[in-house]
């Protein structure tokens, strides 16, 4: 039995034909499944379709939240949630096929993988700006965790086994495209063309992204950290060769000019402080969002059908 989760926000227009298309292709193949769709705090009529759908079939389930927790949020509540064999987490806008979830689970069933990861071919649809800035992100993540997402997505499965260890994690704020790969389970890739929305727009925007970066950054390595002292102990080094000169020359009696140096230096010094307060501020965030030990999610509603004791 395998579990579908589909995180959905303010996607009213396409959960009818995601359902219907996912549906269909696990069917086909005489798989026996269960689609669960989060509704992650939307705002338009997306939770009121779920529950019309549900009623409707006997392999649709949803979960609608209190809030916008969040894609990682979602994710977890249908992980929470699922008692099954296997899950799949696919988006719900259909760019993430079907057919390669039905792929991905008789990969599963072969019994050699507990995770099966897709991964794009290629960032086609992507600008030459979005390309390098994924490019420059996911090198840097590589270099300062030695995890390597490049082309990875959330499209994955996951063996029960995999589920319950992710579950009993305890940390709050999750990045769980890296977690899965964090947990060393036998891993299959599979390469996948990434299709086109079949309605609505993307719900990331450059921020959203660029936060993500840094908390994922923050979440596998502590090198930024380290990096702060090492700019600090290179900086003590520059100094105390500068008081030395300085020193020297007045000892000789030369007066020292440079007034537009000391500015820059005083400037940079600054920059380098505000930039390393920054990084420290980051990592004692993400401790204070830990200690309060506040939930990942909150279930406002559930809809379930008629047919399920499930």
């Amino acid at each position: 039995m395998v579990t579908i989760i589909i995180p959905v926000l303010n996607e009213a227009d396409v959960i009818k034909i995601t359902a219907n298309k996912v549906t269909e292709a696990f069917l086909r193949e005489n798989i026996d499944f269960e689609l669960l769709f989060i509704d992650d705090g939307s705002t338009d009529n997306t939770w009121q379709i779920i529950e019309e759908i549900v009623q409707q079939s006997e392999y649709i389930l949803g979960i609608k939240l209190s809030r916008n927790f969040g894609k990682e949020g979602a994710i977890f509540a249908g992980l929470d949630h699922s008692q099954k064999d296997c899950v799949i987490i696919m988006d719900g806008d259909l760019q993430h096929p079907p057919e390669v979830a039905v792929q991905m689970y008789k990969l599963w069933v072969t019994g050699n993988y507990q995770i099966v990861e897709a991964v794009k071919k290629e960032r086609q649809r992507e600008s030459a700006i979005q390309r390098l800035g994924a490019k420059f992100y996911y090198s840097a993540l590589k270099r300062l965790s030695g995890i390597a997402l490049e082309n990875a997505s959330d499209f994955k499965l996951l063996d029960k086994q995999v589920v319950d260890v992710l579950t009993k994690m305890p940390e709050r704020h999750t990045f769980f495209r890296a977690m899965t790969g964090w947990t060393g389970y036998s891993t299959m890739y599979l390469p996948y063309d990434v299709a086109d929305r079949v309605g609505g727009t993307t719900k990331f925007n450059a921020m959203k992204l660029f936060k993500l970066a840094i908390d994922s950054i923050a979440s596998y390595s502590s090198l930024p950290l380290h990096g702060v002292t090492l700019i600090g102990v290179v900086f003590c080094v520059f100094s105390v060769i500068m008081a030395a000169h300085t020193l020297y020359r007045f000892l000789l009696g030369h007066s020292l000019e440079g007034f537009t140096t000391v500015i820059l230096l005083l400037l940079l010094i600054g920059g380098i402080l505000m930039l390393s307060l920054g990084t420290i501020g980051i990592y004692i965030a993400k401790i204070y969002n830990e200690i309060k030990s506040r939930p990942r999610y909150i279930i406002a509603k559930k809809a379930e059908n008629s047919y399920s004791g499930k």
